[in-house]
């Protein structure tokens, strides 16, 4: 099926295989390289659920979706996938998140060879008792390295104090002691329930022909045999809307203490894709580095690097972690506290950040890496692709957004610090 992408000069082909693999192809001929996701709806907090063929739930140990993200790149025949793409041409990596693991090549030529080769090595898992406890001694040694990581270290522990039962407040690669516990069952488990093509979806986007390129995608999975599919159970998480640590300060050698003060709000009512729009405006117009009391801050040197926030959400929570290093780090929070749900924005406000994010879907759009990863945002978000974007923008509303400020909650908060030995 052939759309248009709304606002941009560009076509979108959708097709779905009679397997259930779902493809998205933007072309665009006035580039010179080619870009391929494919992905699974698996990522970290997938820690519970049916397995396929089974009745009863499943848990297996912190970080299994992105140990087998490892452990797929490992072939029968021993062929290494980063070295079959790099003698054609391209560039292979992958990524693990809470929600989806993606599987990814780049490259101008050679294009029909590297697809075959992506979806064939992605679905050719192998696994043995002894590559698993090779892979554990790699990837416990990332995990290491990761925890002398002043600036990760921030970010997961405001994540582990903010929630309470959702496994999103656990690190996505796991801990030491559960890789240790990873076996090789518990891939196969994961992988088959998982990677199956009805819970996949793979997106190109740079200069190809879509017709061609859904003919060489067709011809590959129809020499394949998969499993019937039935819809994944996973487990539902009662989560409550307090954190569950409000303070925490560690100690650890930094050169300037670092902070992070997260507002965990409850999207009860509320559709939370639109509520994070609307939030995420919200939260770039105080705090963003344009922002005045951003501008105040550097003008008292309280900060020199601005601030950050990220947010990550759950089925019932959006949480923001706005993050910075300062000296005077109480006094920062004490600023920020007195802006973040207190101060409201204008109409002024709201229509200049309308226009500052059209600006940018228009920027996005002449680079194939941002119209992939939209794409796939889309999907994971909200189980669709949104076509018209720019009527998204143009919805947003001072009347919606006071509706939220009025009844939504900023009262839980967490803050962590990170400060010298």
């Amino acid at each position: 099926m052939k759309s248009k992408l709304v606002g941009y000069d560009l076509d979108l082909y959708e097709e779905t295989l009679d397997n259930g693999l779902k493809i998205n192809i933007v072309p665009k001929s006035n580039v010179n390289n080619i870009y391929v996701t494919f992905s699974t709806k698996y990522g970290s907090v997938h820690d519970t659920f049916i397995p396929i063929n089974k009745n009863e739930f499943y848990k297996v140990p912190m970080g299994v979706a992105h140990f087998l993200e490892h452990k797929v790149f490992e072939q029968a025949d021993g062929k290494d996938p980063f070295t079959f793409f790099s003698s054609n041409g391209a560039d292979a990596n992958a990524s693990t998140s809470y929600y989806k693991t993606t599987y990814l090549f780049s490259g101008p030529t050679h294009f029909k060879q590297n697809l075959n080769f992506l979806l064939n090595y992605v679905q050719a898992p192998y696994f043995t008792d002894e590559n698993v406890e090779k892979e554990k001694g790699i990837i416990t040694q990332e995990i290491k390295m990761l925890k002398d990581n002043p600036n990760w270290q921030l970010y997961d522990k405001s994540l582990s104090n903010s929630f309470i039962n959702h496994p999103i407040k656990y690190p996505i690669g796991g801990t030491v002691e559960s890789i240790a516990k990873i076996t090789k069952d518990d891939l196969y488990t994961c992988y088959n329930t998982f990677y199956h093509p009805s819970n996949m979806f793979i997106t190109i986007t740079g200069k190809v022909d879509p017709k061609k390129t859904i003919s060489y995608i067709k011809e590959n999975q129809e020499k394949k045999k998969f499993a019937s599919f039935k819809p994944i159970v996973l487990k539902e998480y009662d989560e409550p809307d307090n954190v569950a640590l409000e303070y925490e300060e560690i100690n650890k050698d930094v050169s300037i203490p670092k902070a992070s003060l997260c507002y965990k709000i409850s999207s009860k009512n509320y559709d939370i894709n639109r509520l994070s729009i609307y939030l995420n405006t919200y939260f770039s117009l105080l705090v963003g580095n344009t922002s005045f009391l951003v501008e105040q801050l550097k003008k008292e040197k309280l900060i020199s690097n601005g601030i950050n926030f990220d947010v990550v959400s759950t089925d019932k929570h959006l949480l923001y972690m706005v993050e910075f290093e300062s000296e005077k780090y109480q006094e920062v929070l004490e600023r920020l506290k007195d802006v973040i749900g207190k101060q409201r924005i204008t109409s002024e406000e709201l229509n200049r950040k309308k226009k500052a994010f059209r600006s940018s879907c228009i920027y996005r759009s002449d680079n194939i890496f941002a119209i992939n990863n939209r794409i796939n945002n889309n999907i994971i978000n909200y189980d669709e692709i949104i076509k018209d974007e720019f009527a998204l923008i143009d919805s947003l509303n001072m009347e919606e957004l006071n509706d939220i400020l009025d009844n939504i909650s900023f009262k839980e908060t967490c803050v962590v610090v990170i400060q010298n030995n």
